[in-house]
């Protein structure tokens, strides 16, 4: 990006990320822009951030804006994130869950999943209780959305590199669900990958995912404003069976929506069930 961003242009590319997949920037993240536009600006022999817009504008360049919103979209994640939402699954829900009469099936939503950690994380978690209480949930099904589809690329592969795998995991799960692939980067075992399935899904737009008894959706609510996150956290409650549960992330948390969910104290930790 060979111009500073004028204070125009920045105010036109948070319009359109904000209409595109409702994330909104504040008002002094130029330099956030810059660093992630930088790669597509200098391939696309773009001067400016508004050269960029009116490209990404143009009949027959969604391409383009679909790797803009990439760009801005994706962020870094880890194993286990935050620790606390896995120790509720494992102590509280699967055996909630897995007591229940007809419960041999349980569904989970990852949403905004990113390269795949968190729902690889509750697929071990899952099969950890599941050695622990042979022959209950049996039929687990969790699906991952984002999104990005180059996170996505990465999570349907499983096979992350020894940087990525040390963000978080510990050398015991390591070495109970993952082998050794090339380079030097390893493979997550298929007992766990064929848990997950990783799905395409703009959190904008309509869930056809079907009902869920879990739904997570960690750390991706602070980008969006009071208003989308109202309406996500609605539609989100229609995808939950009764007495579902939603897990939101350490930051985040539940204002005017007390008709459709209770909070339930974990301690340490706080989640949230359908009403």
């Amino acid at each position: 990006m060979k111009a500073e961003i004028t204070p125009q242009e920045y105010e036109a590319f948070k319009t359109f990320l904000q209409d595109a997949c409702g994330i909104l920037l504040g008002d002094n993240k130029q330099y956030l822009v810059k660093s992630r536009l930088r790669r597509i600006m200098e391939e696309n022999k773009l001067s400016t951030l508004g050269d960029l817009l009116d490209r990404v504008k143009r009949t027959g360049r969604s391409s383009l804006k679909e790797v803009v919103i990439d760009a801005m979209t994706t962020n870094e994640t880890l194993w286990f994130r935050d620790n606390h939402p896995f120790r509720i699954l494992q102590e509280k829900l699967l055996p909630e869950f897995g007591d229940r009469k007809s419960a041999q099936s349980l569904r989970i939503w990852s949403a905004a999943c990113s390269t795949g950690q968190e729902p690889y994380s509750v697929a071990m978690i899952i099969e950890e209780f599941r050695r622990q209480r042979p022959g209950r949930l049996r039929d687990v099904k969790i699906t991952a959305t984002d999104i990005s589809k180059s996170v996505l690329e990465v999570a349907r592969r499983g096979e992350y590199e020894m940087i990525a795998i040390g963000r978080g995991l510990s050398p015991e799960r390591q070495k109970q669900f993952f082998t050794p692939a090339m380079n030097g980067s390893w493979q997550i075992r298929p007992q766990i990958k064929s848990m997950v399935e990783f799905r395409e899904l703009n959190l904008l737009e309509r869930y056809m995912l079907g009902k869920f008894d879990i739904v997570m959706c960690r750390n991706v609510l602070i980008y969006f404003s009071a208003e989308l996150k109202k309406d996500i956290l609605t539609r989100i409650h229609a995808t939950l069976n009764p007495g579902g549960y939603l897990i939101l992330g350490a930051s985040e948390s539940l204002n005017g929506l007390p008709h459709l969910y209770e909070m339930v104290q974990c301690h340490p930790g706080i989640i949230y069930r359908k009403k």
